[in-house]
């Protein structure tokens, strides 16, 4: 963390902060009530000694002897005793001419009172006041003293040495200190006790740490091709990039997500039912406005707990339009590979006639390859205008030979070039599956025969693949378009899933008829 020039580690930043404000709130508080603790503790004095005072004023002993009726050693005596019950330092009690009548100090009796603050009281006042007297500084409490009919008679003071006060006051401020000083001990312990879960929780990180893993998670997903939407614990959305954002105002949803419900904004993703029962869904098909959407969405858990869930997709536009380019490039790939061996094949033939000097036998084999291509060729071009889609049905005749099978392309009509952008790879793709799944059946057969139809009428265009292979099983036959299903084992069964998104994506339909003897894919597609 960066503080001007310096950079402090979080963990140090929030000890010392915590400790700062900890000592700052004690040492306020510990003033305050230092300030309170004395005041409170001189007015307890204060009240103390002139509580005393009070009493001793109303003796009816002091009353008698200050009227002559007893004798004055019964003040000092009673005053004595009374000092010594109280713990005040001194209670002398003087008559209307400031002469001492007690004192601790026997001595000082029947002098003049020493303090000069004594003459409110006699007055008929009672205070409190600091003054120095034969015993030093005192805080005295003063009340005057009347006999029975209501006339003064003389002054009571009672004083606490003003040690004695300090002495309290200090005791007072020390058990707030102790006080203080515990409160400070606790603090700085909490302050680095949380300092250390803090930063716990943060593995470890310090905050430009974090602050770069967020930008960098960010711009992550910005570069996600795929879109990103995440919800936490709430079902409450916390994460969208800008590809999910594309695809949502693609789909007429403008508000912007981030802190609303899920279910609230996007109802058919169902993502809380995935954040509940914590199961995962792979490949699932949405619908979301006026667009499919193919959605992964997993739950995840941070130690055993779900508390969230991720769901990424994508437009399955998109998706379709990227299979068919792999698809179409797989099947060119095949294409050319198959043309290439039988090229080489045939070369290996005319240099071994040419070893044997056998020229006639040279011109006669490339006689007949020549003838076999142009007849070939001839027919596919006669047969079919679009030349992607010829060529692609020349090179599956070449990977026929290749494999020693007989490859038929019947057609009475000729099939235009279509208009409509990108229905001759459909084609191409359709095909191509449709024949390669045809290789795969009569390749253990005696009599390996594929036919291909290809007819035109009626602005539409129809595709008849038959093998003479050994059928299909019943039970496959009405599930066989579906994703994953395949007679050949885990991990196959998407061709025929492609052919008929394919066909229903182009308004076409497709059939299979199946037996012992063979199966055949009937293929129609409008062409104009």
């Amino acid at each position: 963390m960066k503080i001007g020039k310096y950079y402090i580690k979080l963990k140090t930043f929030i000890t010392l902060y915590i400790s700062a404000t900890v000592i700052l709130s004690l040492l306020a508080t510990g003033l305050l009530f230092g300030v309170y603790e004395t005041r409170n503790t001189e007015k307890n004095l204060a009240n103390k000694a002139m509580d005393v005072a009070q009493m001793t004023s109303r003796s009816p002993t002091i009353i008698e002897a200050l009227e002559g009726k007893r004798k004055e050693s019964d003040i000092q005596a009673l005053t004595q005793k009374m000092q010594r019950v109280t713990g005040v330092r001194f209670i002398v009690v003087m008559d209307m001419h400031h002469i001492r009548k007690s004192h601790p100090n026997p001595k000082q009796i029947g002098k003049h009172f020493v303090g000069g603050d004594e003459d409110r009281a006699m007055h008929g006042q009672s205070y409190i006041s600091q003054a120095r007297g034969t015993l030093g500084d005192s805080l005295r409490a003063f009340v005057p003293i009347y006999n029975d009919n209501g006339k003064q008679i003389g002054v009571v003071s009672v004083g606490i040495m003003l040690n004695r006060v300090l002495e309290a006051i200090h005791h007072s401020r020390n058990i707030i200190y102790i006080g203080i000083s515990i409160g400070l001990v606790i603090g700085l312990l909490s302050a680095v006790l949380i300092a250390r879960k803090i930063k716990a929780i943060l593995f470890g990180l310090e905050p430009t740490e974090i602050s770069r893993m967020w930008k960098e998670r960010d711009a992550m997903l910005k570069a996600v091709k795929e879109a990103i939407l995440a919800i936490n614990q709430n079902a409450e959305i916390v994460a969208a990039n800008d590809e999910a954002l594309r695809i949502f105002s693609h789909a007429g949803i403008k508000e912007h997500p981030i802190g609303k419900r899920a279910e609230d904004v996007f109802p058919d993703f169902h993502l809380e039912d995935v954040l509940k029962n914590g199961k995962a869904r792979y490949d699932h098909e949405l619908k979301v406005g006026n667009l499919v959407l193919v959605t992964n969405q997993v739950p995840f858990t941070v130690e055993n707990e779900t508390v969230g869930a991720v769901a990424t997709f994508r437009d399955k536009t998109e998706l379709k339009q990227l299979a068919e380019q792999l698809t179409g490039v797989k099947l060119y790939a095949e294409s050319l590979r198959a043309q290439t061996h039988e090229f080489i094949n045939h070369l290996h033939v005319i240099l071994g006639l040419l070893h044997l000097g056998d020229k006639n036998e040279v011109i006669a084999y490339i006689q007949r390859m020549t003838k076999r291509y142009q007849i070939e060729i001839g027919t596919v071009s006669k047969l079919i205008k679009d030349p992607v889609l010829a060529g692609f049905l020349l090179s599956k005749m070449s990977m026929a030979r290749e494999q020693a099978i007989a490859f038929k392309v019947i057609g009475d009509k000729s099939l235009p070039k279509p208009h409509e952008k990108g229905l001759a790879d459909a084609a191409v793709t359709i095909l191509g599956n449709l024949i390669d799944n045809a290789f795969d059946a009569v390749k253990e057969e005696k009599d390996k025969v594929i036919s291909v139809t290809i007819d035109y009428t009626n602005d539409t265009a129809v595709f008849i693949v038959h093998d003479t292979g050994r059928g299909l099983p019943e039970a496959l036959k009405c599930r066989l378009f579906e994703k994953g299903v395949s007679t050949k084992g885990s991990g196959r069964g998407y061709g025929l899933a492609i052919v008929k998104q394919h066909v229903d994506e182009w308004g076409g339909t497709i059939s299979v008829a199946t037996d012992i003897t063979g199966t055949t894919f009937k293929v129609t597609i409008p062409w104009e």
